[in-house]
């Protein structure tokens, strides 16, 4: 489904709507496009079954992993928190993954082999992890998930690059002997291997990946049972944009895993982390136009919106482009990067937020460089919305900076009702533990 489609969904007189109802920005969410992702996560083709994990870093507010808990999803955490989180939004530790860069101990430790014994899978991402958790998983009879780094990646930018030598995510090929010889001795066993080579990446290298994981399997992991490719299926945010094909991904790995059986005598199940792929594109960030202003005739034109690296820090981090929407305070769509006026000239504008920081634009390329973009005139007051915003806003963004408070957050429900299911923070919360 392509961001226009869904944006009619969600249309722009529910934006004048919602804008009513909460001042901006505030982030608003298509639940009808999140249970459609799940279901196509879901449907991917498999040899011995498949398991879907949300990576819940993507957008960890309760009623969303509610929603793709309902929906049949496992939950991927990525912190000791986001599992305590993902348990108080009432999601059972059994299907709970820990993928973590900690090393809990003391009371933190205490609560992690609480949820152990209760059913979370604690997926060991280090030789330090592995010795500490070594005795406690061998005297009650855990079985343990260990992630590989494989030593090549493939992410969007640099800095989603999760797979090779400049990233330190996982055991290292290197370390796997050490590994096993301390698991043999502590009659430890690995049923699951992982892996996850980076964000929105190259298709092919995620691809390649599926080789590569099989090969550590039957080279290092007898006991293995499932195999975990990750997460990072690259999502079209864009007109342009190709978004990763599942259904070919899929295909080749019930291709693969179904050679490793008849080569082996083993079955596989497998297991994706999407994360981008279910929320990316059923989330928008609702602003309203507050100035505009120009850097003289050699110069820019720039839009100053009510919310901007606060609200989405994804252009400043990884000059990442979101679609833009021009929406009158009538509800009336002016312009979108699906929908552009025939037969206009359209302005070059640059679209920037109200922080004091130079980087506080949405329009930065790559490189940190500003860049325009093509559409009507945006006027004082017009909501201003960013789209593809449903994955890595919310749950990323400096929302604080400058003391500006967390935006709310809307659903869009698939019966068709606006929600809050996030509260506006006050200063009084910015300050609370202020002493």
């Amino acid at each position: 489904m392509s961001s226009l489609n869904t944006f009619s969904k969600i249309t722009a007189q529910t934006i004048a709507i919602a804008r009513e109802m909460e001042q901006t920005p505030f982030y608003l969410y298509d639940e009808a496009q999140i249970l459609e992702k799940c279901a196509a996560a879901l449907a991917m083709p498999n040899a011995f079954g498949l398991h879907v994990r949300y990576a819940m870093k993507a957008n960890s507010t309760r009623r969303i992993l509610r929603t793709i808990d309902r929906a049949g999803l496992y939950i991927d955490a990525s912190s000791f928190n986001e599992a305590r989180r993902a348990v108080l939004a009432g999601i059972l530790p059994e299907k709970i993954q820990l993928s973590s860069q900690e090393v809990p101990q003391g009371e933190e430790r205490e609560n992690l082999e609480h949820l152990m014994l209760s059913g979370l899978r604690y997926n060991v991402c280090s030789l330090r992890q592995l010795y500490l958790v070594g005795d406690f998983a061998a005297k009650h009879g855990i079985t343990l998930s260990i992630r590989v780094h494989p030593g090549v990646g493939s992410g969007e930018s640099a800095s989603r690059n999760t797979g090779d030598k400049y990233s330190c995510f996982g055991v290292h090929k290197s370390d796997i002997s050490a590994a096993l010889a301390y698991a043999a001795q502590k009659g430890l066993r690995f049923t699951q291997v992982h892996d996850h080579i980076g964000s929105g990446g190259d298709p092919e290298i995620w691809r390649h990946n599926i080789d590569t994981m099989l090969g550590f399997i039957n080279e290092f992991f007898p006991d293995a049972e499932t195999v975990s490719f990750g997460g990072g299926l690259k999502e079209a945010r864009l007109p342009g944009e190709v978004r990763a094909d599942i259904q070919s991904l899929g295909e080749y790995a019930k291709q693969q895993i179904t050679a490793f059986y008849k080569k082996t005598g083993r079955k596989l199940t497998a297991e994706i982390e999407p994360g981008t792929f279910i929320m990316a594109n059923a989330g928008y960030i609702v602003t309203q136009v507050l100035d505009a202003k120009s850097t003289g005739c050699d110069g820019f034109d720039f839009v100053i919106l009510d919310g901007g690296m606060e609200v989405n820090a994804r252009p400043l981090l990884y000059g990442s482009s979101h679609p833009f929407y021009v929406v009158s305070g009538q509800g009336e769509l002016r312009s979108s990067d699906y929908a552009l006026p025939e037969g206009e000239i359209l302005p070059e504008i640059v679209v920037a937020g109200r922080c004091c920081e130079s980087g506080d634009c949405q329009t930065l390329n790559p490189r940190g460089e500003i860049n325009t973009r093509r559409m009507a005139q945006p006027q004082i007051g017009d909501s201003f919305v960013i789209g593809g915003a449903g994955a890595y806003c919310a749950a990323m963004t400096p929302f604080n900076y400058n003391s500006h408070v967390q935006a709310p957050e809307w659903l869009y429900t698939a019966d068709g009702k606006l929600v809050c299911i996030r509260k506006a923070q006050t200063l009084a919360q910015i300050v609370a533990n202020e002493v």
